[in-house]
């Protein structure tokens, strides 16, 4: 659903419609920041991380110190583009031996974490109250991811950091062409110390999030927090790097972050969303699926390249890198002209090289260049 739509009560008043599936574009009023471009300097170190990340082969299997190896996969290549490099490049201050020490730890912990088991049917125990919700898009287009910690319904366990982690990959799903960061909105309404996530739990998460999705943050809205949580925040925020602190946003008009048509009225906003797990669930893991599979269908007919583009892979209309690379040499090869000297036509550029010996130095026949 695309906008927010109203029924018409007896032709007098106008009632918002209740949905219970995610939008699937953002509205016409929002739009990606555009990042600036790369200076020379990280253009290049951009051009040596992509060429040291293309040559792998094979990555560690776990993180154990001397642990075997395995072939890299298509899908580990496919994770590679080129946004997701600069964005460690950017999260390690283009530290040229930082940056792919974090890439392949990152690589590493997707395969030790065993995230392609963490299917739908395995996560939606966790999400049958609808604690978490992605529903709408922010007003630089990042798809909005909800947390709502008062609607705890499982005990704590390792599970509900996989739901996290779930959730964090399908709002990635959810990323129009353009965008590459995400928004949080939590709403500690209804919350109490128990519903609440432990330090323990709070720092695991954190840790996953600046090691494992660096960059992927673009704003987080936080409203309704209650004491304890503010102490909570207080006990972690030392942990929290500068960077993301500056993106989170304390009870504040969440109104002026998220078109007011997309905002669940949860939180301030039009949309009379409820959250119904026997329809949301399939719908959003359905929704999602199509644009993965979508997602890899371009990068194979982009070539399966290292440090493709999101945008293309999202479905923008930016080319594929193979198809940009083609242009460029198109772009610099001479067309073959024709010049007129001396009243005869000289034709610049490459020559036949069959025929008769005596035509390959004239390809074209003399002109009377007479008035």
């Amino acid at each position: 659903m695309e906008a927010q739509n109203v029924a018409q009560v007896d032709g007098a008043s106008a009632i918002p419609e209740i949905i219970r599936t995610p939008f699937l574009t953002p509205p016409p009023s929002s739009k990606p920041n555009a990042r600036p471009p790369l200076t020379p300097e990280q253009d290049a170190k951009y051009s040596d991380l992509l060429k040291e990340v293309s040559s792998w082969t094979t990555l560690p299997t776990t993180s154990a110190r001397s642990a075997p190896t395995a072939p890299i996969t298509d899908d580990e290549r496919m994770w590679l583009t080129h946004e997701c490099l600069l964005r460690y490049l950017r999260a390690t201050k283009w530290n040229a031996v930082e940056a792919p020490r974090r890439l392949q730890a990152t690589l590493v912990w997707r395969r030790e974490y065993h995230l392609v088991e963490h299917t739908a049917d395995y996560i939606s125990p966790e999400n049958e109250s609808g604690k978490q919700v992605i529903l709408g898009y922010d007003n630089a287009a990042r798809p909005c991811l909800y947390l709502r910690p008062g609607f705890q319904n499982t005990k704590k366990s390792e599970r509900q950091i996989q739901h996290l982690v779930y959730m964090l990959e399908r709002v990635v799903d959810f990323m129009p062409p353009g965008q590459d960061t995400i928004a949080l909105l939590i709403n500690f309404g209804e919350s109490t110390a128990g519903s609440n996530p432990s330090f323990g739990q709070g720092r695991q998460a954190l840790g996953i999030l600046q090691g494992h999705y660096p960059e992927r943050l673009g704003r987080s809205l936080i409203i309704n927090l209650p004491w304890h949580v503010n102490g909570f925040f207080k006990l972690i925020t030392p942990f929290i790097d500068p960077l993301t602190r500056e993106k989170l946003v304390f009870n504040g008009d969440v109104r002026q972050h998220v078109p007011p048509e997309q905002l669940w009225s949860t939180m301030g906003g039009d949309t009379q969303f409820e959250y119904d797990h026997s329809i949301y669930w399939p719908a959003m893991n359905k929704i999602a699926a199509e644009r993965r599979k979508l997602y890899q269908e371009r990068w194979i007919q982009g070539g399966k390249r290292v440090g493709e583009r999101e945008s293309f892979l999202n479905g923008g209309n930016e080319p594929s890198v193979a198809a940009s690379e083609q242009a460029k040499m198109a772009e610099r090869t001479p067309d073959v002209g024709v010049e007129v000297i001396n009243g005869t036509n000289k034709v610049e550029g490459p020559q036949r090289l069959d025929g008769p010996a005596e035509e390959k130095t004239r390809l074209v026949p003399e002109v009377n260049q007479q008035a």
